[in-house]
């Protein structure tokens, strides 16, 4: 049975989907005045497997993520470069896609630009001004905190902390009280601004989320997810709005939130400067490295980076990659049908595989059972206990797990090591065996000319390119 960590009631919980195998999730995307750095990374990688491991479960995601188009920030970078907000936000918007697609984060069924929406935002600013909770100051109109009883109900806390992402936009004088958070902003001469009953303005930060699941979803959903820095205040002001104006509870079954990426102990983040962007990171290392690097940590603890993890985990793809070249150059042993011994094997690391991911998508325990795996068919290869249709077979199955984990078989993984040199490999392990070393050598100084090294090791010789 799949469980899942559930932010709200603090607890794992059995998922359960709102109607049948039907499941609705929204995850909060970025605001594009900057480039996405590594704590964005690991957020949009982790909610990539997420729905990726609903669907090979069968169920049928509709996974949206907004995109948040108009902001402060994007307004005061425009100024600062001297183009307008639109032109900075496309610019952004098109490097976040560009860094998505090459971490090969690809299970969103929708991205939704907040400035698509002035319509549907509107109208739940109407209603909440209508329903008591909204209220006009100079500035703008704000969200009444003091009129809805379960603000907090999510963090367990009505104040903020320094971890919380915050928006400029709330920062008002006249508020009613101190954390009133603005629907709809009144634009400054300059601005970028829509016609609205109230005058000229702009939308409020939170206000986009819960208009774009609205119209998507309806009042209530069952997944929404996002980094632990948008607990609150942004998900605690989504609450409200939306519950607010429905009187239904909850928002969304289930909130999943992913821990924060560290540097030297301090949160990653741009107002402090110590960010790694993925664009950075990606001139020193591969998009797969990154993803691997990532899901090798479970989505609920917290990495505090340095670049030892970079080569640990180059360390553990070069152990896969070794294994999947060697099934897939595999040519000794032929015969008709699979023997109890492998499909046992692959059973026991599915049920494993499964098992971890069912719990609270524990992808370090999923990954532990693939190297067990690895551990396991090197020692079988090793003994020539692989035939070359029960290679296949194990290959098969790591394809299958892949759908979900995209690292295994990545379109950036290096390049495989030709057959030639395995067949050059098996010969010399058959003169080892037979203790002619004279001949072994040569086979392995013929290697060496090609552009390769054999590493004798316990479970067999490994291949690597010089």
């Amino acid at each position: 049975m799949l469980k899942l960590y559930n932010t709200l009631t603090q607890r794992k919980e059995a998922f359960r989907p709102r109607r049948g195998k039907k499941v609705n999730i929204f995850v909060c995307g970025p605001t594009v005045y900057d480039l996405a750095h590594l704590g964005h990374a690991r957020t949009y990688i982790a909610f990539d497997i997420i729905v990726k491991y609903l669907r090979y479960k069968e169920y049928n995601v509709f996974y949206l993520q907004n995109i948040t188009d108009i902001d402060d920030k994007i307004i005061k970078r425009a100024n600062e470069k001297k183009i307008t907000p639109k032109e900075l936000a496309k610019n952004f918007e098109r490097e976040y896609f560009r860094g998505m697609k090459d971490l090969k984060v690809n299970s969103i069924t929708k991205y939704a630009k907040a400035t698509s929406y002035i319509k549907e935002i509107i109208s739940q600013v109407k209603r909440l001004i209508k329903k008591g909770y909204g209220y006009q100051i100079e500035d703008g109109i704000y969200y009444d905190i003091g009129k809805f009883k379960d603000y907090g109900k999510l963090s367990k806390r009505t104040a903020l902390q320094a971890e919380d992402a915050v928006s400029r936009i709330d920062e008002s004088k006249e508020k009613r009280n101190k954390g009133d958070f603005c629907l709809w902003k009144f634009s400054k001469p300059g601005e970028p601004k829509w016609k609205s009953p109230w005058g000229e303005g702009r939308p409020g930060w939170h206000i986009e989320d819960t208009a774009i699941t609205e119209k998507y979803f309806g009042q209530q959903y069952d997944i929404h997810g996002g980094g632990k820095d948008l607990i609150f205040p942004h998900h605690e002001a989504e609450i409200a709005q939306m519950e607010g104006i429905s009187g239904k509870k909850p928002l969304a079954n289930y909130w999943l939130h992913t821990e924060f990426i560290t540097v030297k102990k301090e949160k990653m983040s741009k107002s402090l400067g110590n960010f790694i962007t993925i664009q950075d990171f990606l001139k020193e290392h591969s998009p797969r490295l990154l993803r691997f690097m990532l899901i090798k940590n479970y989505y609920r603890s917290p990495i505090d980076y340095d670049e030892k993890m970079a080569i640990q985990a180059q360390k553990g793809l070069e152990r896969i990659d070794e294994f999947i070249d060697k099934l897939k150059n595999h040519t000794i042993k032929k015969q008709k049908s699979i023997s109890k011994g492998i499909k046992k094997m692959i059973l026991k690391t599915e049920g494993e595989f499964n098992e971890s991911m069912d719990d609270d998508f524990n992808t370090p325990k999923a990954i532990a059972s693939i190297f067990q795996l690895v551990n396991d068919g090197n020692y079988l290869l090793a003994q020539n206990k692989i035939a070359v249709i029960e290679a296949k077979y194990i290959l098969n199955f790591l394809k299958k797990i892949d759908k979900v984990l995209n690292f295994i078989f990545f379109y950036g993984r290096e390049e495989s090591i030709p057959k030639e040199i395995y067949k050059l490999a098996q010969e010399r392990e058959k003169y080892r065996k037979a203790k002619n070393w004279q001949k072994s050598d040569e086979v392995r100084m013929k290697i060496k000319e090609l552009g390769y090294q054999i590493e004798d090791t316990k479970t067999g010789p490994k291949i690597k390119k010089l």
